[in-house]
Parts: C-alpha cells; structure tokens; sequence
C-alpha cells in the first residue's frame, strides 16, 4: 500500500489516502454490524480507486469522472441510517466534494442520498453543511438537483430544533447567494460576446428562461420561486417545499435585490420579475398596513381589517427602498406607488412602529438629492402625475404637526400628562417622563421641542447627512418594538434638515455653474432665455437651452417643497427650546429664502422672510404686524404659524432665556412683551439675511424692516437728529428692561441698520424704490396704530425715510414725490408726535433741497424748483393747526428770503393762503383772510394779470368756509370789488392777458397740441370774468342759506351790470356753463337735501317753520335760481336769441321747470311755474309796430326751415303748411328775419307746450305704490298748471290738433282726479252743504271753456274737435256718480253727504273731493254746448247725442243711490232739455242712420229711469215723494209729445220698447206688505194715471194718416187690452183670497180705473172708422166680457158701479154691428 501511494502526486497523496481509510474504516463499522452488502461495496471501492490511481496520470479527473461508483459504498452507508456510519459516509463525501471529484450524477446521487436522511432526520446539521459544501466548491449541481438541494436547506430551516433552523437559515442565506454568485461569474465569463440587453417586453411569459444560460437560468427559477413562496404560491421549481414564511422569504428577496442589482438590471428576464412579480407582491403584502386604521372598530365592517404584522412591513420597508435606490429608473411607475405607500404610512391613524420605519425609509430618501429630483422630473413635472416629492414633503410636515397633536410615547410605555401646569407645577405628576421630571427638578434641561404643552425630546439618532435606522434594522424582533419618546420626532426632524441641505447645495451649485459657463446670462434669473435670442452660436443657444429645462426643474422643486418646509419648520422654530436645534431650523429658512430669491421665486420667499420675521418677534406679534399668507389658520388648534401668549404653555418659556422686556408696538398694548433668547438669534438671521442677502429681497424688504420696527421698538430704540437710532426711554408705561447680553448688541444693531439705510445710495433705482415703498408701508402701519390713542407712535420709519432722502439728494427726483407724497400723509396724523416728525423731515428736505448744489441750478430748473416747492403747498391740505402754522412760517421764510425771485411761485402762495379749510380754526381761518384781503387791496395793480384768476378763486375758497358766515358774506363782497377792479382796468388787463395768450397758443402749436384752459375758446379777458361767475355759482350752492342766498343776488346784479362787457359769443358759456351749470347743481342738491328737521339757526335764532329742513331751505335756492336765470332769459332775450343754439337752450331751461315742478317740494313745483308763467310774457324782438295784422303772440302753424332751426327740435312733427306762404309774401325782403322769429318763437311754444304736457303728466300720474311717503300734488300746484294752458293756448292755437286735444284732455282728468291732503282738506274743501267748485274745478273748466270758444270761432277744420270736448266734459259728469280713483291710493270720500259726513280726523290720510258740484256744472255746461252746437256735422257723426244719453243714464238709473239727490234731477232736466233739442235733429237724420243706435239707449235709459231698483230713502217725505212722482209724469210726457207723435221717425223696436214701458208703468206697483202707510207711499197713482193715458191717447185715434201711426194705434190698443185683461184676473184673485177683508184702496182704484177705461175704450172704438180697427182687436175687447162678469161677486160698491158702466157697452157686441139699425 505504502509504494502505492509513493507514486502518487504530492497533492493528490492525501486525498488518496484519506479515500482508503474512510473505506477501512467503512468496512470495519460494516463487519461489525454485520452488513455484508456494505462491506462488499466498500472492497469494491477500495479496488476502484486502487485501479484509477494506478490507470491514470490525472487521478482527480479520472476519480470525477468514475466518482458515481467511488461514492457508492458512502451512499449505501448512510443508508443503513446507522448514525456513527452515517457521518463516517457523510464526512467522506464533503472530503470527495471539497477536492471538486464529484461529477454531476454522482451529485445527484448525492443529494438523493441526503434527501432520505432529511426525511428521517438524520445528522441535519451533517447534511447542511455537506449541501453547502457541495454548492460552493463547484458548479455541477443545476436545475432539479439544485433546487432539490436548496428544498432540504429550506425544509431543515423549519425544524423543530433552534439550532438546526438558524443553520439551516444561514445556509439558504448562504445558497441563494451563490446561486447569484454565479450568474455574476457567468456574466463575466461571457461579457466580451454577450449582447446588449434589450428593453423589457410587458407581455414577456415567466416561463420563457431559454435564452438564459445555465446559472442566470438557476437564478431565475430561484428568485422566481421565492416570490411565489413570500406570496403563498406552489412553487415552480422548488418542488416539495413544506412550508415557508414571508419574512424569511423577504430577507432573501431584500438581499438578492441589494447584493445584486445588476443581474436585474442586464437581464431583461429578471427585470420582468421585477415589474410582474415583486412589484405586486409588496404592494399586496401592503395592503394591511394600508386599510388598518388605529382605534377604528371594525365591528362595522363586513370583513374584519387585518392588522399589520411588524415583521412584514419592516422588511417590506426595506425592499421597498431598495426598490426605489436601485431600480428607480426600471420602475418608474411601481416607484410612485411605493412613495405614496410611504406617504401613507405617516397618517396618524397608522401604529406608531409603522409612522417610526415609514419615517425612516423617507430619511433614507432625503438624504439622495439627485434622487428627490429624478421624483421631481417624473412626477411633479407631470401633467397628470402625483405630485410625489411635493407629498414626501408636505407628509413630514403633517407627521410632525400630528405629533404635536397626539405625541406619541411608544406601545408599552403610558402617556404622560404634558399640560402646562403639570409640567410647571408638582414633579410628582410628571415622573412618567424623564424630560419632565428633569426640567422640574432644576436639572439639566433636555433639548427638546415643546408645543402646547406636548414635550417631545430630540435624540441624537444620526449623524448629518446619513440615514442611520433603528427599526429599519430590528429583524430579529416579532413583536412590534417601543418607539421611545421623540424618535419619530428626531428622525423627522432630521429629514427635513438633510432633504433642505441637499436641494439647496445641490440647486445653488448647478446655478453657479450655469452661470460660470455663460457670461452673457443676465443677472435677472427669472428671464434667462433673453440672453439666449441675442446669442450668435449654437453651442451658446443649447447651453441656455439646458439651462431653461434645469431652472424649470429647480423651480419645479422649489414650488412643491417651500410650503411643506415652511410649515414644519415654522412649527418647529416656535416649539423649539434647544438652541442649535433653532439655529438649524433658521439656517434652513434662511437658505430657501436665499434659493427662493436667487430663482425669482417671490412668493415662497417672502414667506420663508415671514418665518423668520414671526419667530424674531414674540409669539403674539406674528397675527398682527406681519401680513402672512396663512394667517386665515392661526384659529385652528393644529395651526403651524405664530401664536399668542395664551397658546404657549408655561413650561416651553421656561426654556427661553429672556434676555430683554419691552412695550409692544400694538394698537392696544397689554402690559409689556418680552423678547427670548431665541428671539435675538432670530433677529441675527434676518440681519445677515438683509445684509448678505439684499439683491434678492425685492418686495421682502417690507417684511424685514417691519421686524426690526418693532424689535427696536421693543429694546427702546428712538430715532435722534438726522434718523440714527439711540437708546431711549419709554414716555410711558413700564421702562424698558435690558439684560447684559442684550446691551452689549444695541449698539451693533444701531450701526448695522445705520449702514444699511446710508448705503442705499449704492443701490439701483428699482431696489431703492423697493426700499421706500417698504418705508412708506411701515409708516402707515404705525399711523393706523397710533390713531385713537395718546401712545407714543413709532417713528422708525418716518426718521429712516429722512435719512434716505438726505443721502440721495444727488437723484431727488426719482424719490421726491413719493417720499414727500407719504410724508405729507403723516403730517395729517391725529397724533401730535407723529405730524410733527412728519413736519420737520418734510420741511428739512425742502429745504435742503432748495439748498442743495443741484445740476443745473435751480434758477435754470424752473421744473425742479416746482416740485421742490409743491410739497409745501400741499401741506395746506391739512386741517391740522399746527401744521398750518409750520406751513406758514415757512412761506413767510421763503418770502423773505426769495420773494424777488418768485415769480412763478406766486400762485403758490395764494394758493397757500387760500386752501385754509373750514375744520381748521377760526383764527387760522381769519389770519390768512386778512392776508388776502390785503393782496387784494394792495398788490391787484402789481401782481401778474395770470394770477387774477388765482385771486378769484382763493377769495372765492374763503366764501365756502363755514367757521366763520362773516368771513364768507365779506368774500362775496370781495368778489364784488374785484369784478368793480376788473371793470375798471379792463383794457390794461385785457391787453396784458392777450399777450400773455398769443404767448400760450404759440408754444401750444410747437407742441402741437391744443391750448386748454377754463372756458376756451372765450378771449382771456372774458374768461376772467366767466371765472368770476363761476364762482360765484359755487357759493350759490353752498350749505349755508345766507351765503347761497347772498352769492345769487351777487351773480345775477354782476350778470345784469357788468355783462355788457362780454362778447357777444361769450353768452354761451354764461348761459350753458355758469347758469344751466348752477341750475343743475341746485337740483341735485335740492333733490338730495336732508328732510330732517332743524332745530336752530345756532346761538337763539329760531327758524321759521317752513325753513326748518335743509329740503325747505335748499327750495328757497332752487326758487331763487330758477326765477333769476328765467328773468335773464326775459330780459336779454335780444342778446340770447341770435347765438344759434337759444331754442336748444330754451329746452333746457324748460327742461328745469319741468324737474323743478315736479319735484316733490310744493314751494318749488309751485315757484316753477309761476317761471313758466314769467317766460309766456315774453315777447318777440320783432318791434310790433312793423308786423301789421299780427298779435303780440305769432300764430304760425308750420315751422317752415329757416336758416339752423328746424321742426325736429320741437319734440313733434307739423305737417301743415296753409298760411306760411301767404305771411312771407306779405312782407318785403327786409321784413323777412320777422318771419324767422315768428317761426322761432312758434318752436319756441311748442316746446313749452311739450314741457307743459310732461310736467301735466307726470304730476297727475297716480303713484305705482301707495303709502304715507307717497308724494301728491298739491291743488295750488294743480290750479296754476291747469291756469298756464290758456295762456299758453294762445300761441299754439293755430296748431293745436286733436292729438293734442286729447292730451289735455288726460292731464285735467288726472287733475281733478288727485285727493287732497287731510291737513289741507280744511282749506280747500267747501263744507258738503256748499254746492261750489274748487279753484282747480274752475281752472279747469275755465281750459275747457277757452277752448270750446276758440273752437266756436275756429276754422271748420278745428270744429271737429267738439265731440272731444263733448267727452272730456262727460267723463266730468261721471264723477258725481263714481269718483275718479287715484291709482289704488286709499282716499276718504266725502261725496255722499248723508252717509259720510266730513271727518277732519278719518283713518285716511287723503281726502277725496267732492265731485258732485264739478260735476254737475259740467253737465250744465254740456247742455249749453250741446244747445249750440246739436246741428253741428261732427256732433251728429260722432254721435254726441247718445253718448249724452249713454252718460246721463248712469245717475238716472242710480235716481234714489246717488251720492247727491240734486244729481239725479238734474240729469233728469238735463235729458230733457237735450231731447227737446236732439230728438227734432235725430229725426231729420232718421234717413241716415246715425241715430240708429241711439234709440235702444234712450229706451234703456228711460226704462231705468221709471222703473228704477233703487229703493227711495225710508225718511222719504210723501210731498218729497210726489215731487219726484212728477218728474217722472214729466218723462212721460215728453214720450207723448216728443217720442210716439212722430212714431214714423222713429224704429219700431224702439215704439215697442216704450209701449210695453207705457204698459208696465200703466199699472200700479205692488208692494210684499199690505201695511196701508208703505203702499201709500210706495204706489205711483199719477203717472200710472199718465201711463194709462198715453196708451189710451194713442190706442184710438182717428187722424191716421200713415201706416206707420196706424201700427201705433194697434199696438197702443193691444197692450192696453193685454193690460186690462191682466189688471181684471190678479183682481178677482185677490178678491177671492182676501175673504171678508177689503182690498188695498190703490188696488180698488186701480181696478176702478181699468173699468173706466174699458167703458172709454168701447165707446173709441165705436166712433172710429171701421177700417182702423182690425178683427183681432174686437177679439180682444169681446174676450173682456167673461172677466167682467167674474168681477160682479165684489164687495166694493165703487167696484160695482164702474162694473156696470164697464158692461153697458156690451150690449152693442151681442150682435154684428152691421145689423145694428135692422135690430134696433
């Protein structure tokens, strides 16, 4: 044996020899156990390897390739399951495999082998690391065998056994690395010829592995496997796994993706696992820590929420970001899930452990810039996309608020009770918490934030700029881990400050670089593509090119970041009590404020500025100084902005070291504020802000330097001589307290900030106007605060604002107006302090700026000098004494010292002198009117005749003043002698004035621009004067009766004196734009008025009642006005008339009567027309001598053109030309302007009858709502609009049409129609006992008589116009029966006298009038018109006479119901004195039939009449009664004389109307009562009598001479038998029924009357010819018979008697009575 081996290899000796003893050994264990079958097989090996060694020089190669057979006798021994055999076989195989002799079915053998042992659990720790031997020391094992191989590892790993589970666990570890291991050696061994990986297909199948090589292809199916296992899927390759848990299989999934992301990366196979697979799977495995929400019940819900399991989202967190670190760019869209998972993850209703890891998976985010802007640009960049980087941000925002809210304190730990009085107050109660119990005790205070009362420390959990985790990390724990107390906190904290720190520097480097690389960007960053369009190269274009797409990404950032920053920050600034932790936080604001400002991004930065402004200031001064864009959430209790006192607990101050107390700048300070230490470290990052920082503030600067306003406020700072800042006292209230440390920074912070204003002569014009505009704002904030109140102001900014100024004189005129336009503003200040600050900068830098060495000098800058001096006269805006006399003093200064050198500065000071106002003082107000009156009566003749106009207006200014009635009544008179001085000196000033304007239009023309000055185009001399009217038109108008009364009196005597010195053309202007201008304002004001009541004139004058309202008052104005400008109409008319444009004017002034007439004031309405009366005096300035033939008034028809006027200025249209002609052929040539003004003034009266027509109108209008303030016409207003008409008529007569007819015929109706007021019914209504008319009825029947004369005497043509009138004085008559209503105004009628008596005092406040005498006389004059007028064409055509019937019929058919018994009567006399008139004109006109429809009225009329429903009154005398009874006998009798006589005339219906009338009248009336007294009265025997009679009249006659009458006859005797015969039965049927009792005595002698009439009747009918009486009528008169022999049983002898009279006559009808003789 030994020479065996002594031909061996050195390096295969051993292992040779080792084979050999392994099988002895095997052989002898065998012969012990008696296993022959072994023992055989281990001689066979033993043989085996002998022979290989001796055949073969490569014996390790020539044992692999044999090494099935070599490993046979170990398998078979490990079968025999004999533990002691088992590992002999098993450490000789690890020995065959470490030598790398095992070929690839001897593998396979192997880990069959190994397979059975597992199963029967044996030697398991043996068998792991004979597995993992076998896979590391070679690569044969593939595919099934290599994945039976790693089952066993995994089905070890979950034994029962600790210490086989961990081994095992760490060799599945250990294996799938080396899987992977290997395809990375394969890679490399194929790199030179591998192809490039292609682009992952989305349809690619799983199982589609052909084109991976051997080991990617093991990788493969593993990997793939494993996320089947993690997701509790049968595997596809890992065939007999028993069991798995998600957390292990994680960890491999977390460690292969780690460890090897580049196989996923090259292999497209894999990246598909990646987006098919492992995407899917964490997002499903997700899913409970999504839906669970802490505290919830899921009791509700149909399913139960399944709680998170920490193991699993721990390790879920980790894969996720290594997802997210490794495969960013493969995963885009599975990345944005997973980051809004993590967003999630921080809610408040997750668990704590899970916000603690999701905070810390961020933290590891954060810390990758370059990686928070690949989000940027995938996500927020996008349209459509989540907004991720802004949602990563804006979470740790809420996370950290939401801590705040409900701190979190762990799972097993118990919240303390962190309110503020236990933290300050007993330690016992706070022993739950370290930090508490410390700080309680007087120990070393923990860096901590605290908010409201929540503590919450900050631990050191990582080193700046990494991302260390704890729980990240905790694999080994099952149970979810105590988060201690303000980790969460620290983490996030930490977040942001590295996630502030990457941007930042990331941001500002490639910014530096951009702009490095292009010295042609400009400094603006906001606009960099303009340097790019004036570039010539291309190379320059791409690179700003990219600079866009860069800046758009910096920006983008920036945008969805800034908000979510400074809300956390903010709150973590105002909850911190540690100071690097505050300094940390101001570093960060302070950086994206510098980053905001650098990009242009001026929102953002000023709200960063803002951050750092609240936490400079004490809690409560961030919701009132600064104007912050989130001050809309300070009242939410999770609020992140500043908060005041109340909010801060107790135990957070006692954590700031206060280092000064001071006053607060507020409207009402409380006591006093303190400023901490942290407040000073925060004023130190706004000064280096300021100063390192400036060229990007911009507006910002407004925030800092209100900050440092109130922070100096605060520490005491005052402003001295020049603005510097000292340290000063308060004027009241505490002192200020300052500690050391503060003192020791006063100064630098004087010298700072003095510095910082000097410097600003070192800025360009845009920052300095920045940095004004900031100063100005400041100023007014301190002048809002100091309003109300006697607190010293704070003059920080006013004292700045000076001290700008003064260091920038060199350029003043781009500062002056707006420096000195703000101090102006603080010289109007209320407090005294603060206008005299205001006073003295404004002052001093007039004068320094007249004294500065300017560029050119002043005396060659007329411009400058004018704007250096306009503050000054600006000042005399101000109503403030003492700012008047500073003003003062320096006028009087400036001219002493440069009064020969004013020259233009003239109308400065008279505009000084005159801008005194009301509300500054009397004696203010009398000095400087003195002074005026002395420049007026010394210095007029030496002043320039330009500033004449000056001194009319300043002394006008003095007349408006009301302090003082004198001063305004002597600045009248003022006027008045300088209009004397005008007049005077009129052709020096004149002259001068035209120089002066020759001067003015030449430079116009080189401008090329129009001269505009007041009241061009008049010459300058006559605009002085227009100047003077005016104002005088402005004081006419003053508040003050006096004055206004006094200034009208002045204008109008200098308008009637001294106009004749105006230009003809300058009349216009008086007329257009000083007295229409004044009109128009006196009717605004006077409409505008206040209605309220005043008490006294002031002092003891009692004002008279009808002037005791500011409306009263301003009435007697528009009076005034409106009665002066129509008495100039009057007076000058020959001066107004030829300018061209009077009749438009004429409108105008009509246009005013008519507001003012109907305005709502009776004292104006009244007044106006009494103008309008005034202006229809005026007469033609034609001289009346030369018209022959022509009244004073022109009647001219048609307005024929001439020369400007024409037909359409009158407002209507004429179209009549008949006398025109002749009139301008009656006259010469020289005569014809006469005929132009006729024509004129016809326009002229036109145009007044057009207003006339609206004011009529209007005025009687009935209002649309009614109530007491419903305004009425007055009847004294009424009467003199309805008096104006005939005067007025007079001028349009010839003109006049039945349009216009009818339009006055609306207005009288309206008139007449208005109630009067029950205050003024006393003296205007006549007593109801008084039949007369009211002033109005008169007037307006007086327009209606004019009219019916004129029409009497008119042309045919206006005869036409008689029915109109007939109408209009119809609709009168009516009133007596219904009274017009007034709208639905509610009125008190006193008509009807018996029924309402007058009540002075009724319910109603208007009283209506009596009608009926109106009424009644315009009946009379009805008849008396129709009287005159029955034959006239139009009358009879328009049927005239029936609508007097139509009309009458109303009250007759009313009789006993009408409000007056004299109406009906008088309508009954009326009616027949019109028929008596009418009835013979129908008649001649039967033929026509124009009267055809006027018989059924008349008919209808009479029928109402006689047979009226109206029952009498019950007081109703019988002689009353009787009286009334002839009247209607009286109808009857025109009926028989007037109507049937003529019965040819007449229609037939009509005829019969009347018969059957005559019929129903002809029986007497019957009564529901047989009481004997009523029947007496009720019975009407004498006109029943008369009823009768005329059918008896008319039923036998014997002159029938036509047809017609003959029809009479027969139809009379018809109804008269029908009447008897009905008359005859209701007797005999009364008479039965009434038994012994006798008839009424009316119905015995009506009975008595038809039996009388029967027997007269008979005996007619006997005497007339035969042929009159038809055969029907005997019929008639036979058929009586049987009746009358009925009525013989009566009891009444009267009755008997004139029965028997009755049947006498009968006896002739018993035969024919032609045999009458031959029987006799």
């Amino acid at each position: 044996m030994l020479q065996f081996f002594f031909f061996l290899q050195d390096c295969t000796i051993l292992f040779i020899l080792d084979m050999f003893i392994s099988l002895q050994i095997l052989m002898y264990a065998t012969a012990s156990k008696r296993l022959i079958f072994l023992l055989q097989a281990a001689e066979s090996g033993i043989i085996k390897v002998k022979t290989i060694a001796a055949r073969n020089t490569d014996i390790l190669a020539a044992l692999k390739e044999n090494s099935s057979e070599v490993v046979q006798p170990f398998l078979m021994g490990c079968g025999t399951k004999e533990p002691k055999i088992t590992q002999l076989c098993l450490a000789a195989i690890q020995r065959l495999m470490s030598h790398e002799v095992v070929s690839e079915a001897a593998a396979g053998n192997i880990i069959n082998m190994l397979w059975q042992l597992m199963e029967n659990s044996l030697e398991e720790l043996k068998l792991l690391q004979t597995v993992l031997v076998l896979l590391t020391t070679n690569t044969v094992v593939h595919d099934e065998a290599l994945s039976k191989a790693i089952v066993l590892c995994f089905r070890l790993h979950f034994t029962k056994d600790n210490i086989t589970n961990n081994t095992a666990a760490a060799t599945v570890r250990q294996v799938v690395t080396v899987v992977f291991e290997r395809v990375v050696a394969e890679d490399e061994r194929y790199k030179d010829i591998i192809e490039q990986p292609v682009a992952v297909q989305g349809n690619s199948n799983r199982r589609s592995v052909s084109t991976l090589k051997p080991c990617a292809k093991d990788a493969y199916m593993l990997f793939q496997d494993l996320c089947q296992l993690v997701n509790a899927d049968a595997p596809y390759w890992l065939v007999g796994m028993t069991e798995m848990t998600r957390t292990f299989g994680l960890e491999l999934l977390e460690s292969v993706l780690n460890d090897f992301p580049q196989v996923f990366l090259q292999h497209q196979e894999f990246s598909f696992l990646l987006k098919e697979r492992v995407c899917p799977l964490v997002i499903k495995l997700f899913s409970p820590n999504i839906k669970f929400r802490q505290g919830s019940s899921t009791s509700s819900s149909p399913a139960p929420v399944e709680k998170p399991y920490f193991p699993i989202c721990m390790r879920l967190l980790r894969v996720v970001s290594v997802l997210i670190k490794q495969f960013y760019s493969l995963l885009v869209t599975e990345c944005e899930i997973f980051l809004s998972l993590l967003v999630k993850f921080l809610d408040a209703d997750k668990p704590q452990w899970l916000r603690a890891v999701a905070v810390e998976s961020i933290h590891r985010l954060c810390v990758q810039p370059q990686l928070l802007r690949s989000f940027c640009q995938s996500y927020d960049m996008k349209q459509h996309s989540t907004k991720v980087f802004r949602d990563i941000v804006n979470a740790l925002g809420s996370f950290i608020q939401s801590l705040f809210l409900v701190p979190s304190t762990g799972n097993a730990s118990v919240t303390p009770n962190q309110t503020g009085s236990n933290a300050s107050g007993s330690t016992g109660s706070a022993q739950t918490n370290p930090g508490v119990l410390g700080m309680g005790g007087g120990a070393t205070v923990l860096p901590a934030f605290e908010y409201r009362g929540t503590w919450i420390p900050i631990l050191n959990v990582t080193v700046q700029g990494s991302a260390k985790a704890t729980y990240l990390e905790m694999l080994d724990k099952v149970e979810p881990p105590t988060i201690p107390e303000g980790y969460a906190m620290s983490v996030a904290f930490h977040c942001l400050l590295d996630l502030v720190r990457g941007i930042t520097t990331m941001i500002e480097g490639e910014l530096g670089e951009a702009e490095t690389g292009s010295q042609s960007t400009t400094e603006t960053t906001s606009l960099p593509a303009q340097s790019s369009e004036h570039q010539d190269l291309q190379s320059i274009s791409d690179q700003s090119d990219k600079e866009l797409v860069s800046r758009a990404v910096w920006e983008e950032m920036v945008n969805a970041c800034w908000c979510g920053l400074l809300a956390a920050l903010s709150l973590l600034l105002d909850a911190s009590t540690d100071e690097a932790a505050t300094e940390n936080i101001l570093k960060a604001e302070l950086t994206m404020a510098a980053l905001c400002g650098r990009l242009g991004l001026v929102t953002s930065r000023d709200a960063f500025i803002t951050a750092i402004c609240k936490g400079s200031l004490p809690p409560h001064y961030a919701l009132t100084v600064l104007n912050s864009t989130t001050a809309a959430l300070s009242s939410k209790s999770y609020s992140i902005q500043g908060q005041n006192v109340q909010m801060i607990s107790p135990s957070s101050e006692s954590h700031q070291q206060v280092v000064a107390v001071g006053q607060p700048l507020a409207l009402q300070p409380q006591g006093t504020v303190m400023l901490t230490s942290k407040n000073i470290q925060c004023m130190r990052t706004l000064l280096n802000l300021a100063h390192c920082h400036g060229a990007v503030l911009g507006t910002s600067w407004q925030l800092v330097l209100a900050t440092l306003q109130h922070l100096v406020w605060i520490l005491g700072l005052k402003p001295g001589v020049g603005g510097a800042l000292k340290p000063g006292r308060a004027v009241e209230g505490p002192s200020t307290v300052l500690t050391t440390a503060v003192m020791t920074d006063l100064p630098v912070i004087s010298s700072i900030l003095s510095r910082l204003f000097e410097s600003s002569q070192y800025l360009d014009d845009v920052s300095l106007h920045h940095l004004i505009n900031a100063l100005c704002s400041l100023s007014l904030e301190a002048m809002d605060m100091a309003y109300g109140n006697n607190k010293e102001p704070s003059l920080f900014a006013v004292a700045k604002l000076l001290e700008t100024g003064l260091v920038n004189m060199h350029r003043i005129e781009i500062l002056w107006r707006p420096l000195t336009g703000h101090l102006l503003e603080v010289c109007q200040h209320p407090n005294s302090r603060m206008r005299e600050w205001g006073a003295e900068a404004l002052t001093s830098l007039i004068k320094a700026g007249l004294t500065f060495s300017h560029d050119p000098p002043l005396s060659q800058n007329q411009r400058l000098q004018l704007l250096l001096l306009n503050p000054l006269k600006e000042l005399s805006n101000i109503s403030h004494p003492d700012i008047r006399i500073k003003q003062l003093e320096c006028v009087l200064q400036i001219l002493q010292s440069q009064g020969d050198s004013l020259g233009p500065g003239w109308p400065l000071v008279l505009g000084v002198m005159g801008a005194i106002r009301s509300d500054q003082g009397e004696s203010l107000i009398r000095t400087a009117f003195q002074c005026l009156q002395l420049v007026v009566t010394d210095f007029l003749p030496t002043m320039p005749c330009t500033c004449l106009q000056i001194v009319v207006e300043v002394a006008g200014s003095f007349g408006l003043h009301n302090q003082e009635l004198n001063i305004s009544l002597t600045s009248i008179g003022l006027l008045w002698n300088i209009s004397d001085y005008f007049f005077q000196r009129g052709e020096i000033i004149e002259k001068e004035l035209n120089k002066e304007e020759a001067v003015l239009q030449k430079q116009a023309e080189e401008k090329g621009v129009v001269l505009n000055r007041p009241f061009h185009p008049a010459p300058p001399f006559d605009c002085l004067w227009l100047c003077l009217y005016a104002k005088l038109g402005e004081l006419c108008v003053d508040p003050r009766p006096a004055v206004r009364k006094s200034a009208g009196q002045t204008l109008f005597s200098t308008i009637g004196a001294h106009g004749t010195l105006l230009q003809h053309s300058t009349w216009h202007t008086v007329i257009w734009k000083v007295l229409f201008h004044l009109l128009d304002r006196v009717r605004e004001s006077s409409t505008t008025a206040d209605k309220e009541k005043i008490e006294s004139g002031g002092g003891n004058i009692l004002i008279h009642h009808s002037r005791d309202t500011a409306e009263k008052q301003w009435a007697e104005t528009w009076v005034l006005t409106l009665a002066g400008v129509a008495r100039i109409f009057n007076t000058r008319r020959y001066l107004l008339q030829p300018l061209g444009d009077f009749s438009q004017a004429w409108d105008v002034l009509l246009d005013h009567i008519q507001s003012a007439a109907l305005s709502k004031n009776n004292e104006v309405s009244l007044a106006a027309l009494k103008s309008f009366q005034e202006i229809l005096q005026i007469v033609s300035p034609a001289r009346d001598s030369e018209k022959p033939d022509t009244p004073p008034a022109i009647n001219v028809s048609v307005p024929v053109v001439v020369g400007a006027t024409t037909a359409t200025s009158l407002g209507r249209s004429f179209m009549r030309t008949d006398s025109i002609g002749e009139r301008m052929g009656r006259y010469s040539g020289a005569e014809l302007p006469v005929v132009t003004d006729e024509i004129e003034d016809l326009n002229l009266w036109w145009a007044a009858w057009n207003s006339w027509y609206r004011i009529g109108s209007e005025s009687t209008k009935p209002p649309i709502t009614c109530d007491k303030l419903t305004f009425i016409p007055s009847q004294p207003f009424l009467t003199a609009l309805i008096q104006i008409f005939p005067a007025l008529y007079q001028h349009i007569k010839t003109g006049f049409s039945m349009d216009d007819l009818q339009k006055l015929g609306i207005i009288l109706h309206g008139a007449v129609s208005v109630p009067i007021s029950s205050d003024a019914s006393p003296f205007i209504l006549p007593s109801y006992t008084e039949a007369v008319l009211t002033s109005l009825q008169e007037a307006v029947l007086t327009a209606l008589d004019v009219l019916q004369k004129a029409i009497c005497v008119g042309s045919e043509n206006m005869q036409i116009m008689y029915p109109a009138i007939f109408d209009q004085l119809l609709a009168f008559v009516e009133f007596s029966c219904k009274p017009p209503q007034y709208g639905q105004l509610e009125t008190k009628h006193i008509a009807n006298a018996k029924y309402n008596q007058i009540q002075l005092f009724a319910p109603a406040e208007w009283v209506a009038l009596n009608y009926v005498p109106f009424a009644e006389r315009s009946l009379e004059v009805v008849v008396d018109l129709y009287q005159k007028t029955a034959c006239h064409k139009a009358v009879v055509n328009e049927k005239v006479l029936q609508n007097i019937i139509k009309t009458l019929r109303i009250p007759l058919s009313l009789k006993y119901s009408c409000p007056s018994e004299s109406t009906w009567k008088l309508a009954v006399s009326s009616l027949l004195k019109v028929l008596s008139i009418g009835l013979p004109v129908a008649r001649q006109h039967a033929s026509s039939g124009k009267f055809d429809s006027m018989w059924p009225e008349l008919a209808n009329t009479f029928e109402d009449f006689l047979f009226t429903k109206s029952a009498p009154p019950d007081n109703l005398s019988i002689q009353e009664f009787q009286k009334n009874e002839s009247i209607d006998v009286e109808v009857v009798q025109l009926i028989s004389t007037e109507i049937l006589p003529y019965a040819n005339f007449i229609p037939k219906e009509f005829v019969g109307q009347i018969m059957t009338m005559l019929n129903k009248g002809s029986i007497h009336s019957q009564s529901s009562s047989f009481t004997e007294a009523e029947i007496d009265i009720r019975l009407r025997e004498e006109f029943s009598k008369v009823c009768f009679e005329t059918l008896l009249q008319f039923s036998f006659s014997n002159k029938v001479t036509t047809p017609q009458e003959g029809y009479i006859s027969r139809m009379a005797l018809s109804v008269l038998l029908k009447r008897s015969q009905d008359v005859l039965h209701r007797y005999i049927e009364d008479e039965r029924l009434s038994g012994k009792c006798p008839l009424p005595r009316q119905q015995v002698t009506e009975i008595i009357f038809v039996l009388k009439a029967v027997s007269t009747l008979i005996d007619s009918l006997k005497k007339t010819q035969p042929e009159n009486v038809d055969a029907n009528t005997w019929a008639q008169v036979i058929a009586l018979y049987p009746t009358l022999v009925e009525c013989i049983t009566c009891s009444s002898s009267e009755v008997c008697s004139a029965l028997k009279e009755a049947l006498v006559p009968f006896k002739d009808f018993m035969h024919p009575p032609a045999s009458k003789v031959k029987f006799l």
